[in-house]
């Protein structure tokens, strides 16, 4: 039935958004990383096969609110299970299909973390992953660790589904875990479905002729909430590629979006710089991408020449850059927060960088003036309605416009806390609802232009330096690409802090290292007016989240605990005093 009235997520439950979709003809498409379509799931048979396997895991004795751990690979089974705990009144918690993080035994630790943190009952694995949970899950007393053949040869109880309420708990996400210990953010059925309808009526304006496509894991928020949860609140089809395959084929990002007609898909900058690095000259006319009217950028930093250099590679595909649509948001908040404005691409606001970094002001300064001071930054539009933004400084006074401090929102689809963790739940949100998201940035007119997280903050010399500067100067040399360096601060035993810049590097000949090494330390004490330790790494050594994101919190970690760092102090001041010495 094509002619299901359009429904903008204006439902009370995530249940009773899948209800509706299940009368129409929609649904998700599942591809391999070859571009080969292998599994359709209707929404109506989604809704059948959940309501299924929801009596079924009732007959197991589980009783609403139980918690249930989903190893979220990007397959049907996976929808299957996280619907049928909303019919069955059960809490799905998303677990990482990544298992190389770190190889068995670090991705069978992170499991058993997650598992024992959110204190499922039962866990379910597709195959590949089964033994690693089942490893994870010893000793912890789950009631059933098993693959989705098992579940389904359970026998389905006689039981009515319970009805789910508006203030149940949905689901719990757990954060990428690129600063501590993942936590479980908790988020009821009325946060859920109140950013839902905030992105499908604002932010991206989703109608029945849309169609989203994804290659975003579905243990992240923008994969989970975004594209799995926005699609059937809003009735329209979804296309899947599995992460790893979009890593290894990133072009198959834009073969299937040119195969399926999508209308809209999203992605963090490093996906978008990965499809444009593959892209072989003159390849982009084989692409039809004049139908993709919202590419949606968020998750990370957003930097504009990497959209400005994905919009010139595939304008001959027809890919207008007007399509970018930055955004900002949080596992902590739903998903969404912020969008700028639709169908205008993506904007700047270029600082004084100097001056932000001493006296935390944005002072806008035109790149023709000075392009060596100016920093830019993209801007993440304004919140949706209903959302209040604050931007604080650190006695907690409301800051105005172009200074910056801390982000605190407050809104309809804030969680209720984080699980079973009431000390960092009160360290992360006030008692009248006010969340610390823990990033900076500042307002201007009404638009929120974010900085950077505060804890990746380097402080030398009573100077604010944002690493993602460092990492910009390291990733413009020829020998670096994009995602290839990271920065932060380590900690000297003579109670100051020592600029650490760690690059993969494929050079293996040792006079050109040295040269990258002493250029950097050159680039980074001219434009930045601080001393850095430069460490060459090889390639696939910098850690990542999760959800593949970088993460400066674990290297940091390694680095300590590779170095002596009263030694490698010494070492800088004797360098130092060398190169004074031969002016």
């Amino acid at each position: 039935m094509h002619d299901l009235p359009f429904r903008a997520a204006d439902f009370s439950t995530l249940a009773e958004a899948l209800d509706y979709a299940a009368q129409g003809e929609t649904g998700a498409n599942f591809y391999t990383g070859r571009g080969m379509l292998y599994a359709v799931l209707p929404y109506r048979e989604l809704r059948h096969r959940a309501r299924v396997l929801a009596r079924k895991l009732l007959g197991m004795g589980l009783v609403k609110g139980d918690h249930v751990a989903l190893i979220a690979e990007t397959n049907p089974e996976f929808l299957q299970f996280f619907f049928a705990c909303q019919y069955a009144g059960l809490v799905p918690v998303a677990l990482p299909a990544s298992i190389k993080l770190g190889g068995h035994t670090a991705y069978v630790k992170q499991l058993g973390g997650l598992l024992k943190s959110s204190q499922a009952v039962i866990a379910m694995a597709p195959e590949g992953y089964l033994t690693y949970l089942e490893e994870a899950g010893e000793g912890l007393g789950l009631r059933m660790i098993a693959a989705p053949a098992t579940f389904d040869s359970l026998p389905e109880a006689d039981v009515a589904l319970p009805e789910s309420a508006a203030d149940d708990v949905a689901y719990i996400q757990y954060t990428s875990g690129s600063t501590r210990f993942p936590r479980g953010v908790v988020i009821e059925q009325c946060a859920v479905m109140s950013n839902l309808a905030g992105i499908i009526r604002h932010g991206v304006r989703i109608g029945p002729g849309d169609r989203c496509f994804s290659w975003l894991p579905f243990y992240h928020d923008m994969g989970l909430v975004g594209l799995v949860l926005v699609p059937v609140a809003s009735q329209v089809s979804v296309d899947y590629l599995d992460t790893r395959e979009f890593a290894m084929r990133p072009r198959q990002w834009l073969n299937l979006m040119t195969q399926t007609k999508a209308t809209i898909s999203f992605g963090p900058p490093f996906g978008y710089e990965l499809c444009t690095r593959r892209l072989r000259p003159g390849e982009a006319t084989k692409y039809d991408l004049s139908n993709w009217r919202v590419a949606g950028v968020g998750a990370e930093m957003i930097r504009s020449e990497t959209l400005t250099r994905f919009a010139q590679a595939l304008k001959p595909a027809g890919f207008n850059e007007k399509a970018f649509l930055a955004c900002y948001g949080m596992a902590e908040c739903s998903l969404a927060i912020s969008f700028a404005p639709l169908f205008q691409g993506h904007s700047t606001d270029c600082v004084d960088g100097d001056y932000h970094s001493d006296f935390q002001e944005a002072l806008p300064i035109h790149l023709s003036e000075n392009p060596g001071r100016a920093r830019c930054f993209v801007d993440c539009g304004t919140p949706l309605p209903e959302y209040e933004v604050e931007i604080r400084g650190d006695d907690g006074s409301v800051l105005p416009d172009r200074l910056s401090g801390s982000i605190f929102v407050r809104g309809p689809s804030v969680m209720s806390g984080y699980f079973n963790a009431p000390d960092e739940t009160a360290a992360a949100l006030s008692e009248d609802g006010w969340l610390n998201t823990g990033d900076v940035g500042y307002r201007v007119d009404g638009s929120l232009i974010v900085t950077g997280r505060k804890k990746d903050l380097i402080i030398i010399n009573g100077r604010n330096i944002w690493p993602q500067d460092l990492e910009y100067l390291a990733e413009h040399q020829p020998e670096v690409r994009i995602g290839d360096a990271l920065a932060f601060s380590v900690p000297n035993p003579k109670g100051d802090e020592i600029c650490v810049l760690v690059v993969q590097c494929r050079e293996s000949d040792p006079a050109k290292r040295t040269n990258l090494i002493d250029r950097l330390n050159r680039l980074v004490h001219m434009e930045l007016g601080i001393d850095v330790f430069v460490e060459l790494v090889p390639l696939h050594t910098l850690p990542r989240t999760s959800s593949g994101k970088l993460s400066r919190s674990k290297a940091r970690q390694n680095f300590i605990q590779a170095h002596d760092i009263a030694r490698l102090a010494e070492q800088m001041v004797d360098e130092l005093e060398l190169k004074q010495g031969s002016v």
